[in-house]
């Protein structure tokens, strides 16, 4: 099978650039599957259902999330009803929602998403690790095709987790940064790895915010109102080919479109 991951999804521009690729991409790919980070999606911190289900209808067929996804107060019901949205799995016990899915592609092909989300340089959560473990355990014996989102800051806690799942997952790919990193590769086992998808949405911006409003917060120090940038927009992500009997990735390859 072959599916697609996209990075982060920042506002409007985001949404317009996952509309206007995902058509094209999905006949030359042939894809059966996409998953795409929306946790940015709605004004650039959060999710909401309206946003949600634009995506959807776009095609998205799940959406992972990460430490922005409760930016939007309605998210906390709406994730406790919609299970097409998982939010990473290492949050507290109770936390609305889920951190992981089991889905059946239209080509009956059972995939399990895994969301997790790092702790260096971020929020305190459960070990995502050992998360890993667990969620992997639970969700074993109904999928061999098991895709991993990592959502963490640090470069080398997303490197240590592609190796600590290497030959269990199908693929380990990072996002948050926005920024795509160019070290996919295939790692012993059939685990397809990328340090980050990078992000779709406005490219003239500093990850998505007007470049005005980022430059002078570094530069005075001062809290600054985060504003999402208009213009061009970027589509990033990768493809993925996975032999559907053994749950190993057998190719990956990075998608950079700009508009």
């Amino acid at each position: 099978m072959r599916l697609l991951m996209i990075g982060d999804i920042v506002g409007r521009p985001g949404r317009r650039a996952v509309k206007v690729n995902l058509g094209e991409l999905k006949r030359e790919f042939d894809l059966q599957f996409i998953i795409a980070n929306g946790e940015n999606a709605a004004g650039g911190k959060g999710i909401t259902r309206d946003v949600a289900q634009e995506l959807f209808a776009a095609g998205v067929d799940i959406l992972t999330t990460g430490n922005h996804v409760w930016n939007k107060r309605e998210a906390i019901d709406y994730l406790a009803r919609e299970t097409r949205i998982i939010r990473p799995g290492n949050y507290p016990p109770g936390t609305p929602g889920a951190g992981a899915i089991v889905y059946k592609t239209g080509r009956n092909v059972q995939v399990a998403v895994l969301n997790l989300a790092g702790r260096t340089f971020m929020q305190a959560l459960d070990c995502p690790f050992r998360k890993a473990d667990q969620l992997i355990k639970q969700v074993k014996e109904q999928a061999k095709v098991i895709v991993v989102d990592f959502h963490a800051e640090a470069t080398s806690e997303k490197i240590a987790m592609g190796w600590y799942l290497a030959g269990r997952v199908a693929a380990v790919c990072g996002t948050h940064t926005h920024v795509q990193t160019a070290d996919e590769r295939i790692l012993p086992g059939g685990t397809a790895y990328i340090t980050d998808l990078g992000m779709t949405g406005p490219c003239d911006s500093v990850i998505g915010a007007k470049k005005e409003i980022a430059m002078e917060r570094f530069i005075t120090q001062l809290p600054t109102r985060y504003e999402v940038a208009a213009g061009l927009f970027q589509f990033n992500g990768i493809v993925i080919d996975i032999d559907e009997e053994t749950g190993e990735a057998t190719a990956i390859r990075r998608i950079q479109n700009y508009e």
